[in-house]
């Protein structure tokens, strides 16, 4: 999981939608409230707080690889609730969790064969992942015009090593990696998230916190701003609806399965 520079304060204020799907999410859980629970990419903690609360006899471990994310996640205090500045790809646990939860966080990691191997291990006899993260066509949009603007001639050659940020399979796919992996049970489900964005603030939020964070870092200083003025131009041009909201195209994978 690359570590790049999230802003913990902004993506609070810019995340909305992705605590409603965090929030649905935590739903589907029966808690008995005792029990170990891991947030995997728990971001600025809001969501890792919650599932805390639903565990007063137990505890809440949320680790991230932003340092930015942890520093605005440790604000919050609660004597069960910990976070931890870790990258999920050395995920190095064994049989200490009852759920492995994440949401909108594991697009961001690469190798899910391994990840999948390593939540296993790390779970107790009979516990569960519950997990939401984009799948194929998640971000239509956003991730056409940042694929078009990156082989421009004014920015390509900023480009020569990048690597693409995200893993976003499709059901098929995510179907076959976890079924060699030994869980009892699984649901997988591909979900239509699209949204509406009220205004032209929330998308252009939204686009600097998470969705421009791993390309300008690649930008000079000196053409920073002209990147992303003209990301965001373009964004607000092909998102804009007749009533005056922003619509981008959400995809999401969504996994419960059990030890």
């Amino acid at each position: 999981m690359g570590t790049f520079e999230f802003d913990g304060e902004k993506y609070k204020s810019a995340s909305k939608h992705q605590k409603e799907w965090g929030n649905d999410l935590i739903s589907e859980f029966s808690f008995k409230g005792n029990e170990a629970v891991l947030d995997l990419g728990c971001g600025d903690g809001v969501l890792t707080e919650q599932l805390a609360l639903l565990v007063p006899q137990g505890k809440a471990l949320g680790i991230d690889a932003s340092i930015q994310m942890i520093e605005t996640a440790e604000q919050i205090c609660r004597s069960n609730l910990t976070f931890a500045h870790m990258d999920i790809n050395k995920l190095n646990f064994e049989n200490e969790f009852d759920l492995i939860f994440s949401n909108a966080a594991l697009h961001w990691v690469k190798d899910h064969k391994q990840l999948l191997k390593n939540a296993y291990k790390a779970l107790k006899a009979h516990g569960k992942i519950l997990w939401d993260f984009g799948g194929l066509g998640n971000c239509a949009t956003f991730i056409d015009i940042i694929q078009r603007k990156i082989l421009d001639e004014q920015y390509s050659k900023y480009f020569t090593d990048y690597e693409w940020p995200w893993f976003l399979p499709s059901k098929e796919q995510y179907t076959e990696f976890i079924s060699t992996v030994g869980f009892s049970s699984c649901t997988i489900r591909y979900l239509n998230q699209d949204r509406h964005f009220s205004n032209a603030s929330d998308i252009v939020g939204w686009v600097d916190q998470p969705c421009l964070v791993p390309f300008i870092k690649y930008i000079p200083q000196k053409l920073k701003e002209t990147f992303r003025q003209e990301v965001i131009e373009e964004m607000l041009k092909k998102t804009r609806q007749p009533d005056g909201t922003y619509f981008e195209i959400f995809r999401r994978i969504r996994i419960c399965a059990q030890k």
